[in-house]
């Protein structure tokens, strides 16, 4: 199976499926000297792993990353880094059922169809849980970033079904459930996911990733741009169907006067762009929005066909998120991690010795 490795000089290749024995990643070109622990990591996959809380799966997993190379006496040695999170709590007798079915707007028949055979057991490697391995490699390039350039990676859930925030307060998202950062929504957020599990429903949700001290000058024109990246690696997480960057969509309804972002020499007068100008970071707010389906596999039937192209009816058992953007916040902080410590290698790689004499505008009025 090929596509199972991101990133140029700072990469990461992941392998295992849901009901394997574990999920492992090599992460290859961090930097040596770097100060990394197994703590350092767990404390994404802890915000992650399911289990959390009513409005996810109840599927009971510790996701304890244990690092197996690539750090010596507390140190980052510049050798692959190897990582590994053991499965505990499979329950593989739950997809009995569908062994021989097709789940609707599932990867069930796109599989079949490429490789003639398929991990029926919770969807095998297509499931969401090969995003556990994804956090703990991010892990790795938020705290170099941090600690090279004091970059703040956080994101928020701006969106649940329906129900759309007013405001941002960033202290809010660690409090609830949701990773939401206005705290007069989330009751509401609760009544509905109560309601929605009671039909035996899912909804989809928006995501919001930022990106903050990012340094101007990252990105690499035509094809590698950072945005173009950026969104390659967030459409790369399960479930996700659209990326925004910036203003996205919106600047559809906008005039020319309005999206462009004037710079003053005391700082950008807006950032519509989401801190990407021709595909290079301007060292503004790198800000991208995701949109999630609603999850796949349901109890409730639905029309489909068997392995033998018959008609058919399929209701999913075993335990999956009603929403699957609860848990996609720290997914996506990771993958844009991920992004820009690879252009940060491209970047000094070529350009270290470039010394530019006009000033860095500030960020945002």
């Amino acid at each position: 199976m090929s596509g199972n490795t991101f990133g140029k000089l700072f990469s990461v290749t992941t392998f295992g499926e849901s009901h394997g024995l574990a999920l492992g990643c090599i992460v290859d070109g961090c930097p040596p000297g770097l100060e990394l622990s197994e703590e350092d990591l767990q404390r994404d996959l802890d915000r992650r792993k399911p289990g959390t809380s009513r409005y996810t799966t109840q599927r009971k997993e510790a996701d304890q990353v244990k690092i197996l190379s690539g750090v010596f006496e507390g140190k980052t040695t510049g050798t692959p880094i190897g990582l590994v999170i053991e499965n505990t709590d499979q329950r593989s007798k739950d997809y009995s059922n569908i062994k021989d079915t097709f789940r609707p707007a599932h990867a069930d028949y796109t599989y079949m169809q490429k490789y003639g055979t398929r991990d029926y057991r919770g969807g095998g490697r297509s499931s969401a849980r090969e995003t556990a391995m994804r956090v703990a490699a991010g892990g790795i390039a938020k705290k170099f970033l941090k600690t090279r350039f004091g970059i703040e990676i956080k994101g928020y859930l701006s969106q649940l079904g329906p129900i759309k925030i007013d405001k941002v307060d960033w202290d809010e998202v660690g409090n609830n459930p949701f990773f939401c950062p206005d705290v007069d929504k989330v009751p509401e957020m609760e009544t509905y996911m109560k309601a929605l599990n009671k039909e035996g429903n899912s909804v989809g949700a928006k995501i919001v990733v930022v990106a903050s001290n990012v340094p101007p000058g990252l990105g690499e024109p035509i094809f590698d741009r950072l945005d173009a990246e950026l969104a390659h690696a967030l459409m790369s997480i399960n479930a996700v169907k659209g990326i925004e960057i910036g203003a996205g969509f919106d600047s559809v309804a906008q005039k020319g006067t309005e999206h462009r972002d004037e710079m003053t020499p005391e700082g950008f007068l807006s950032n519509h762009a989401g801190g990407i100008l021709g595909g290079i970071s301007t060292g503004q707010d790198i800000v991208a929005s995701l949109a999630l389906k609603p999850t796949s596999s349901l109890h409730l039937a639905g029309k489909s066909i068997d392995i033998n192209g018959n008609p058919i009816e399929v209701s999913t058992h075993g335990r999956h998120d009603p929403c699957v953007g609860i848990r996609a916040t720290p997914i996506a902080e990771a993958m844009m991690a991920l992004v820009l410590m690879d252009h940060f290698m491209r970047n000094r790689g070529q350009n270290a010795d470039v010394h530019c004499a006009t000033p860095v505008i500030p960020r945002s009025v």
